[in-house]
């Protein structure tokens, strides 16, 4: 039997974006605000509970403004072809939703980003609730599901890709054929591969000499 937090989550699926509703005047309200505000309470409860929410000490919400679209590259002024002009086009490595985590880590240096959620969008930016946990507060370091985040690991993990939107700009979503290069992360792939090719040059210029000798 569907418990409430599915029908949280079914009504926002449905919620009316219409001129004039709910939704359309907070997203006239966050565009003038802050680009980083503290709610007391999350706007989808149904995902903030999903993703580790509690209602508890310790724990803190923050909407994030984040703007859309991709990168403004200046013009060059010397003379290309069009298509290598490299103008538009120009997106970042990272997800928009992974940019505003990282922000709002920035900005909250003494709290850890357990993970966050799509609220809104408008013509201009994107909106996020990221989920904040003090790692040094008692209630959490005594909280069987969030004491991992207390530990020396987790320090920073936002900054490593390590929150679920991170992990998909890292294309580690993915498993099986055409994933072959993203573990541990595309990096370290190419370094091994590297390090593969250099090991097999070196065994065959082994070879070599003790074929002539």
């Amino acid at each position: 039997m569907p418990n409430a937090y599915h029908h949280i989550g079914e009504t926002w699926k449905d919620h009316e974006k219409t001129h004039g509703s709910a939704q359309w005047n907070r997203l006239i309200a966050w565009r003038e605000g802050e680009s980083f505000e503290r709610v007391e309470k999350p706007l989808r409860l149904d995902r903030a509970r999903a993703l580790g929410y509690k209602a508890k000490q310790g724990i803190v919400v923050v909407r994030a403004r984040v703007r859309r679209g991709g990168l403004n590259k200046v013009r060059p002024v010397q003379g290309r072809v069009p298509s290598k002009m490299g103008v538009n086009k120009i997106t970042m490595r990272q997800n928009i939703q992974a940019i505003a985590e990282v922000r709002t880590a920035k900005h909250f240096p003494n709290l850890e980003v357990l993970n966050s959620y799509w609220v809104g969008e408008d013509g201009k930016n994107h909106y996020y609730e990221v989920i904040l946990v003090d790692p040094f507060h008692p209630s959490i370091r005594s909280d069987k599901d969030l004491m991992w985040i207390a530990t020396r690991p987790a320090t920073n993990r936002v900054l490593r890709g390590k929150t679920s939107a991170g992990q998909k700009h890292r294309g580690l979503r993915y498993k099986g054929k055409g994933s072959e290069h993203t573990r541990p992360s595309v990096r370290q792939s190419g370094v091994r591969k590297k390090d593969t090719l250099l090991w097999k040059k070196q065994d065959q210029a082994v070879k070599n000499r003790l074929k002539r000798a």
